[in-house]
């Protein structure tokens, strides 16, 4: 994205521009893949469930993949009968199962208690596939890793090899990584599994190898592309693969105004109209997130602080060939993922507005007024 001609165009703040040039290239690197080994894609819609996004994706993907009754319903409305819609979740509702079973095309039980709960009601509609803990860890911190100690996610997969299920499921999904830059972690899990129960999977009709791999940012696929081809050819299976991040997480940019500047305990502040409750994975994992601005040999020091009275709103500290001003814009990149699907209002400060930039024109295809604020809570 042009972030001058945005600072320029678009006067308000704070906004949240997605770049559909951007979006359309990591979705053709996607499509590029499904062509050379006939992995299908599914789009992971929790990362941006935004409908823009989704019409774009949809034809490139084989469908979408939810989490939430609400997630399906938004899949469904978007693809009709027109693709397929996954399902995986850890909590799955006995007042909700009839809905989804009628809106999702492959339901992934998180253990083997909701499996047996629900697979009666479920298996003439739908087909059913189970998640796998394959107890294999690849993220340093915890909060990311769905395989930690006494994890939810899955079912353990030396459970699952002593249990007679597996003759009662038509998949397999896995999930064990976020923003990986290669393929090891996948790998050592197929080989894992291959072992465990390499005679099971070919009675299995797919398997689903999750998301958290940034393929628009891995040079080699042929290692992916193998793994594929090998499963596909070993067990005739079709094999998925569910990204988010991927599609939308360097499409995505947040434009904040400094709203005042001074200096607290030897440091410059600038305080600017948006907040880190508008992109909340800063303050729940602390880190910094990318500025277009910060410039690492500017002989300028300021901290980037929201406006909200939370003592923690900082976005960091960040270097700048000049001092920020009051009414100097911002721009925040690569926040496209689970940023403004996790915004929210507090200190009754809006949500950005936001903006769909197809290369030449910003077109606004939401604004966050005080009704909605009204309404939510009214």
């Amino acid at each position: 994205m042009d972030i001058q001609t945005a600072k320029d165009s678009l006067l308000s703040s704070p906004v949240f521009v997605l770049d559909a040039t951007e979006i359309i290239a990591n979705l053709t690197v996607l499509a590029k893949l499904r062509e050379q080994c006939g992995v299908k894609i599914l789009y992971s819609i929790k990362a941006l469930p935004s409908c823009a996004v989704l019409a774009m994706a949809q034809p490139f993907v084989d469908g979408f993949s939810v989490s939430s009754l609400f997630e399906a319903r938004l899949a469904h409305h978007v693809l009709g009968r027109k693709g397929e819609i996954h399902l995986t979740t850890p909590g799955i509702r006995s007042d909700e199962i009839a809905e989804l079973a009628a809106i999702v095309t492959h339901i992934n039980f998180n253990s083997l208690t909701q499996h047996a709960q629900f697979v009666d009601s479920v298996k003439i509609r739908s087909s059913i596939g189970l998640r796998v803990n394959p107890k294999l860890s690849f993220a340093a911190d915890t909060r990311f890793d769905p395989c930690r100690p006494h994890s939810k996610l899955g079912v353990d997969i030396d459970a699952l090899w002593l249990s007679n299920v597996l003759d009662r499921v038509h998949g397999l999904h896995i999930h064990t990584v976020f923003s990986a830059r290669d393929f090891t972690p996948l790998i050592k899990i197929v080989e894992k599994l291959r072992a465990y129960m390499s005679d099971k999977l070919a009675k299995l009709r797919w398997i689903n190898l999750g998301g958290g791999y940034l393929f628009s940012e891995i040079r080699d696929h042929q290692p992916f592309i193998d793994l594929v081809l090998a499963l596909k050819k070993d067990f005739d299976l079709d094999v998925y693969i569910e990204p988010g991040k991927a599609v939308v997480g360097n499409t995505g940019y947040l434009m904040a105004t400094v709203l005042d500047s001074f200096v607290s305990d030897g440091k410059a502040i600038a305080i600017l109209d948006t907040s880190v409750n508008h992109n909340p994975e800063v303050f729940e994992y602390q880190h910094r997130p990318a500025l277009y601005e910060h410039d690492e040999q500017g002989q300028y020091s300021m901290i980037l602080a929201g406006c909200s009275c939370l003592a923690g709103d900082v976005f960091g500290e960040y270097r700048f060939k000049a001092p920020l001003k009051i009414g100097d814009k911002v721009v925040f990149k690569n926040v496209g993922a689970y940023s403004l699907i996790k915004a929210n209002r507090f200190n009754g400060y809006a949500l950005p507005s936001v903006y769909l930039y197809n290369g030449q024109n910003f077109d606004k295809i939401k604004h966050d007024s005080y009704q909605d604020y009204y309404q939510q809570w009214a």
